[in-house]
């Protein structure tokens, strides 16, 4: 049996636990684990920690929160630990070549994307918002560059209909952690052939940003309910309905034309039928402020959305 390699691990969010959580199950000796410092959230602005960094605490490992990489003390910490391998998740900064070089075989990635497609921050979203009827996850030898170097395995997998951002991570987050726990015996012993990438067939995943969340009528129905699925969890999907703000969820895209962009058009028990400049946006739940999330006719019993105009 191949013994337990000793790793470093570099994450902070949901997707980057299934992988910790993977390695600390299948007895691999995690010498510490770096995260991003906890930050204040919420409306009171309280301290929280992070997924990685609240387990990592509980499982009583060595946690790292640096708050700046300009540390030569904080590398020579790295070294000193000793690890074989340093392994990163959506750490959510560009980490220093120094810290890449700290382990004796470098770093691994584990990317939510089938690369070069989608490099950057947002490769989930970003696929939805394409509509890719693919997207998978790579493991990727770590260079200077953002998500740019060279590939050592992927696994490929199909976004279902109605797959939001938040559904498909989780699921990617999954594929992550096995195919790191599958293929690490071969990286650490050096077995793996790094492809370098082709750049000619790259795109580009910027971070979503919550002005994106709100939706423009004068689009396509079929690419507003792409929206939709890609804004949830977060930002959100939304329109103004007048001076309140209307969040947006489940949403599919039917033919037709539907008057003025922006028109709720009918309301049933299948949903608030949008108006677009092309077809038609089928919204089975929404949200008003102070009100729960529900389904779109629901809502419309205490509020007059029909014939109302949202923009």
């Amino acid at each position: 049996m191949t013994a337990p390699a000793k790793l470093l691990f570099a994450g902070t969010p949901d997707f980057a636990l299934a992988a910790l959580r993977a390695l600390h199950g299948a007895g691999h000796a995690i010498s510490a684990v770096i995260t991003r410092p906890d930050r204040a959230a919420g409306r009171g602005r309280r301290i929280t920690a992070s997924p990685v960094s609240g387990w990592a605490r509980e499982a009583g490992l060595t946690l790292l929160q640096p708050g700046s990489w300009n540390d030569a003390s904080l590398m020579r910490r790295l070294e000193d630990f000793g690890a074989d391998l340093l392994v990163v998740a959506a750490y959510g900064s560009v980490l220093p070549a120094d810290a890449l070089e700290a382990c004796p075989r470098g770093a691994v990635n584990i990317h939510a994307s089938l690369l070069p497609r989608w490099r950057g921050a947002s490769p989930v979203a970003a696929a939805i918002l394409a509509g890719d009827s693919h997207t998978g996850v790579t493991l990727m030898q770590m260079d200077a560059g953002l998500d740019t170097g060279p590939l050592l395995a992927a696994r490929r997998t199909r976004i279902e209909p109605h797959e939001t951002t938040g559904t498909l991570e989780r699921r990617l987050a999954g594929l992550g952690a096995d195919l790191l726990l599958e293929q690490l015996p071969a990286i650490l012993a050096g077995e793996l052939e790094a492809m370098p990438q082709d750049a000619a067939l790259s795109s580009y995943a910027p971070m979503i940003t919550k002005r994106q969340g709100r939706l423009d009528w004068t689009r396509p129905a079929k690419s507003l309910a792409r929206c939709v699925l890609a804004f949830d969890p977060w930002p959100v999907a939304h329109a103004m309905w007048g001076d309140r703000p209307l969040r947006l969820w489940q949403a599919n895209a039917l033919d037709g034309a539907g008057g003025k962009p922006g028109r709720v058009v009918s309301i049933s028990r299948d949903g608030m039928d949008v108006a677009t400049v092309s077809g038609v946006l089928r919204v089975r739940e929404v949200q008003l402020p102070g009100r729960r999330r529900m389904p779109a006719r629901d809502a419309a019993r205490g509020a007059p959305l029909a014939e109302a105009v949202l923009t």
